[in-house]
């Protein structure tokens, strides 16, 4: 409950991209996870009133337990996080040990693949 920041990348991170695509010629995409905070998972147990509408007949007075973040919770950014940050790992990716938003990629032809994330935004820059 108290760890509820998500990390996002430092502006010099973003400055030393952009002169890395402008070095080696690089393509520079944009990119918005759409729905982003709804794929975290949680650390703890989170309950919640049921939702207007959806109130069981007879069970008004009982609670939801929630499965995955929902948006307006302040664990969701922190909870996206670690999940984007698992997958990125989990697929070769490196983390930068100066900055926690920046992930890279060696391909086989020895060119770079460069990710910044910024919450649910991302600059993605390679060959």
């Amino acid at each position: 409950f108290n760890d509820v920041f998500s990390p996002v990348v430092k502006h010099s991170s973003i400055h030393v991209l952009l002169a890395l695509v402008a070095m080696y010629d690089l393509e520079l995409e944009q990119l918005d996870v759409k729905t982003a905070f709804l794929h975290g998972k949680f650390d703890e147990q989170i309950y919640m009133k049921q939702p207007q509408g959806f109130e069981i007949e007879g069970k008004e007075d009982h609670v939801c337990l929630l499965k995955k973040s929902l948006y307006g919770l302040k664990q969701s950014p922190r909870q996206w996080y670690k999940r984007f940050d698992s997958f990125m790992l989990g697929h070769g990716y490196l983390r930068s040990m100066y900055d926690n938003c920046v992930y890279f990629r060696k391909l086989n032809d020895g060119t770079f693949i460069y990710l910044l994330l910024y919450v649910d935004d991302m600059l993605i820059a390679a060959k």
